[in-house]
């Protein structure tokens, strides 16, 4: 990964798929839950409230006790929206300029359940970002080499101040007791990611995997009008392999831009080339779709698959793509692997009934 931009990775963190800022010891001035915010920090320069200027971020007040002791700090835990491994950190201060820290550090740790945050502080944590020196109006970017699958993070900040988001991106690792029966092999959630598009001048087909319905047009893909020949595209990796059985299509809040017709396509990497487009057979051929509308169309006689590429003609925007299907048994099992491999020992602990069979 050490090639890879983590900020192309999924944030784990984000409130887009399910993430909490489930405490913190102090938000004096601005309120913790901010921290993982999908959008970009905003910024008003006149905007001032009772406890003084409001910004877009959590804010703690003045830690008076850091002149007696250099490692007081202020601190907040987020659950992961999406537990995974992470590989990188972003601690951004945009618009923090005299009132960022000065230094910060990452925790993290793996848990069952939904523990209250009395017992989270209890867990077992371990550093993932060692207490590093932090910008001011600067998205600080922190690599993180740890292998194993986290549920939760832990934000210090040295000795106070404030940050406008936290990015926590990583590969998301689904917990296999929960993909029973039919599924969507393509959610974010699930471990789905975009590799590539043809354009996304105004918004990322990243967006259409994401959890629930888009509340508007900014929340789906959207492309630049498209003058010339050809049409657009994305080509998603499934969180899990599986076999296809239904698709949503879903053209909400697009209305003048819809695309007109989509076509979908599906390749497994286990048994061939996804660079050889020959190695591509068809799922859905060019269908018509309408404006402001969810299409569910059946998909009788689809294979296994591991990446599925949306064609749309010409161009145009779409809300949610979701790619409902079964897993078979070599994704079952791998799945399973990849789960209990990335574990924590403290949490495998816990499990040794779940531990995969040799076979």
């Amino acid at each position: 990964m050490s090639t890879v931009d983590v900020t192309t990775l999924t944030d784990l963190a984000s409130r887009a798929l399910g993430g909490s800022v489930t405490a913190a010891n102090d938000e004096l001035f601005a309120q913790r839950e901010n921290l993982i915010r999908p959008e970009a920090p905003v910024f008003d320069p006149s905007e001032f409230g009772h406890k003084g200027k409001v910004y877009d971020g959590w804010e703690t007040r003045r830690r008076r006790s850091a002149v007696r002791d250099p490692e007081a700090h202020d601190w907040a835990v987020v659950r992961l929206g999406a537990p995974g491994i992470i590989h990188g950190v972003v601690v951004d201060t945009a618009f923090f300029r005299g009132n960022y820290p000065p230094h910060v550090a990452v925790q993290a740790t793996s848990v069952e359940g939904y523990p209250d945050p009395e017992e989270l502080l209890r867990a077992t944590w371990v550093t993932v970002v060692a207490k590093s020196p932090a910008r001011g109006d600067t998205a600080n970017v922190y690599p993180v080499a740890d292998p194993h699958r986290f549920t939760h993070v832990r934000l210090a900040i040295y000795p106070d101040g404030g940050v406008a988001r936290l990015r926590v991106h990583g590969v998301v690792v689904p917990d296999p007791r929960l993909l029973t029966g039919t599924v969507d092999l393509l959610a974010a959630e699930g471990g789905g990611r975009l590799e590539e598009c043809s354009d996304a001048f105004y918004a990322s087909p990243a967006n259409i995997i994401a959890p629930g319905r888009a509340r508007n047009m900014g929340e789906g893909w959207e492309n630049a009008r498209r003058r010339g020949e050809g049409n657009d595209h994305a080509v998603f990796a499934l969180g899990v392999a599986g076999v296809p059985r239904r698709v949503e299509v879903d053209t909400s809040y697009y209305v003048g831009n819809a695309a007109g017709w989509v076509r979908l396509s599906t390749v497994d990497a286990r048994t061939a080339d996804p660079a050889d487009p020959a190695s591509w057979c068809e799922l859905l051929v060019r269908t018509a779709v309408q404006p402001d509308t969810r299409h569910h169309l059946a998909l009788p006689g689809a294979v296994a698959a591991t990446h599925l590429r949306l064609d749309v003609y010409p161009d145009g925007g779409l809300s949610r793509l979701r790619l409902w299907g079964d897993l078979d048994e070599e994704s079952r099992r791998a799945v399973r692997r990849t789960w209990w491999d990335a574990l924590p020992e403290a949490h495998r602990a816990q499990l040794h009934d779940e531990a995969p069979t040799a076979s």
